[in-house]
């Protein structure tokens, strides 16, 4: 007879020490959105129709650039976390690094991307 316990029958399935860090990661974003994602689309929806002169006087105020920009940052970080995950679980192998390595390199981009045209606006 096999008596195994279920730590016995767990060992050397996986360490248990990344999940719970990315947990928290993962509902500090997420309830950090709660109230950024309101605060962008007012924000942004504000600037809409204005002219380009009343758009850089716009974000060239402090509180529509730092939400604009806080936004844009944790936005991309959850949506980087979320594609992770899914990659983790659905993608092996050599293919499974190259698609991390991308998805991290397009996010960063695109963060800087962002980060760049918002300074460009408030100068």
């Amino acid at each position: 007879m096999n008596y195994l316990t279920d730590r016995k029958r767990a060992e050397g399935l996986g360490s248990g020490r990344e999940g719970t860090h990315h947990h928290w990661k993962m509902m500090v974003t997420s309830i950090s959105l709660v109230v950024l994602v309101p605060l962008f689309v007012f924000v942004f929806g504000s600037a809409l129709g204005r002219s380009q002169e009343a758009v850089m006087a716009f974000f060239s105020r402090p509180f529509p650039l730092i939400v604009i920009a806080i936004g844009l940052i944790v936005g991309l970080t959850h949506i980087k976390m979320e594609i992770d995950e899914a990659v983790e679980d659905y993608v092996h192998g050599i293919a499974r690094k190259l698609t991390l390595v991308a998805t991290a390199a397009l996010v960063y981009t695109l963060m800087v991307a962002g980060l760049f045209a918002l300074l460009k606006l408030a100068l």
